[in-house]
């Protein structure tokens, strides 16, 4: 790990100030040692110092990804997400695929559940630099009631499948969210809301009094707490109950509002399913009713999104990279876009949520997420002023140099690539029935 000195860049410090001219800065022991005219300072008495001319080029610090699911391998249904992987596999995906994240420009990210309690282990590992990644903090299952989450009758009636346990009772909770601490989790995730096969919608399917045990356990434990809520009256209780990430927070109203506004919970919208089923869906084979239904939901929640940022509430960059319409490495800048056309923020605005604010889902705040003296060396340098354009972070061809904890990463070599594991995915007999009408219109 050398000291470097990146000069002639424009500084984006992530802190929300415009971007700097020709603004130096200076990386030693993986650490931000200093900026602009003190970093310069510094060329002059340091033989030792590798010096970067990164003339015309932006200086950003990397990306942090609030909400992603690495364990769960990219899968197109519940089908294959419960059915189709075992511990082994899991975990041999998640640490291919972890690298993508990485090469996408994301030096830090947050695993917020996945299969297997497989995170922790991959976390450390990456720590301990046998697997090549992004800083991680990861959680363990998500927490569900027997009523389930979004996968359905999927969802047993205790126990654990896929991503989730069912917890069935207070004690039970309590226990579970002791124990997944224990077990290494950096965050206890809970699915305030979940579907039932013969209702519309996500139901909110746990009482505040249990999301409060949960709150409660954690931080006693000095553990944050995120939840899954698809709906105002479960984003509402989950504020109330002491949740610190809230997730979705769809069709926020005016009573949640309230209840985020007093608990200084952050909000993570994770738009980027969302948005790219409805402006992207129809190429990837998607219905024309959940791309409208998601568009609709997008436009809600964005309204109530915006006032919320502009009463003070952290908002988060989340992709909830892990599914098939949101692959490793490709999407990790797209909420960025959503912020600045639904919800009306500046380029500069949405880095800073993807980078300063990203700092609250890791629990370390004044850690990471901008380049200030004294925080972690962590360093995007790409072609083009992303303060003016966030839609260029997608264009890793951009990418000239990338620096984690003050470490070079390669962008140069190949994009990892991968043959379809055997039984991996569903493989439908047809898309539609294939009906006598259908043939013989």
């Amino acid at each position: 790990m050398a000291d470097v000195l990146l000069v002639g860049g424009a500084l984006i410090d992530g802190t929300g100030a415009p971007a700097r001219a020709s603004t130096s800065v200076l990386c030693s022991g993986g650490r931000v040692e200093a900026v602009g005219a003190d970093a310069d300072a510094a060329r002059a008495s340091r033989e030792d110092l590798e010096v970067l001319d990164v003339t015309g080029l932006s200086v950003m610090p990397g990306l942090i990804d609030a909400h992603c699911h690495v364990t769960l391998g990219e899968p197109a249904s519940n089908d294959e997400l419960f059915h189709h992987r075992d511990p082994a596999m899991a975990a041999l995906l998640a640490s291919f695929n972890v690298r993508k994240i990485l090469r996408a420009g994301v030096t830090s990210f947050v695993d917020v559940d996945g299969l297997f309690n497989i995170g922790p282990a991959l976390r450390d590992a990456i720590a301990a630099g046998m697997i090549e990644g992004p800083a991680m903090k990861s959680g363990s299952y998500a927490l569900m009631t027997a009523v389930g989450g979004t996968a359905g009758k999927m969802i047993p009636d205790s126990g654990t499948a896929g991503y989730a346990e069912v917890v069935t009772s207070k004690d039970d909770m309590v226990r579970a969210t002791r124990r997944q601490i224990k077990n290494g989790a950096d965050l206890i995730k809970i699915h305030a809301t979940g579907l039932i096969p013969s209702r519309a919608g996500e139901l909110k399917v746990w009482t505040e009094e249990e999301l409060r045990v949960v709150c409660e356990t954690a931080h006693e434990l000095h553990t944050p707490v995120v939840a899954h809520c698809r709906g105002a009256e479960s984003t509402a209780e989950a504020a109330r109950a002491g949740v610190d990430v809230i997730a979705h927070a769809s069709f926020m109203d005016e009573a949640a509002l309230e209840a985020v506004l007093a608990s200084g919970a952050a909000l993570c919208p994770v738009f980027t399913f969302l948005a790219n089923l409805a402006d992207h869906g129809a190429k990837a084979g998607a219905t024309g009713t959940a791309r409208e239904v998601f568009a609709d939901e997008i436009e809600r929640t964005g309204t109530m999104m915006r006032r919320a940022y502009d009463e003070g509430v952290p908002l988060l960059c989340g992709s909830e990279s892990g599914f098939s319409i949101t692959p490793y490495g490709h999407w990790h800048h797209r909420e960025m876009e959503v912020f600045v056309e639904h919800l009306g923020l500046s380029p500069l605005e949405a880095i800073t949520c993807a980078t300063k604010n990203g700092a609250i889902a890791l629990n370390e705040v004044g850690e990471v997420g901008t380049l200030e003296p004294g925080r972690r060396a962590d360093i995007l340098v790409l072609e083009g002023d992303p303060s003016a354009d966030v839609s260029i972070l997608g264009d890793k061809s951009r990418f000239r140099h990338l620096f984690k904890a003050g470490r070079r990463v390669e962008l140069s070599a190949p994009w990892p690539t991968r043959r379809t594991l055997r039984n991996e995915q569903v493989l439908a007999w047809s898309a539609v029935p294939l009906t006598w009408d259908l043939v013989n219109p």
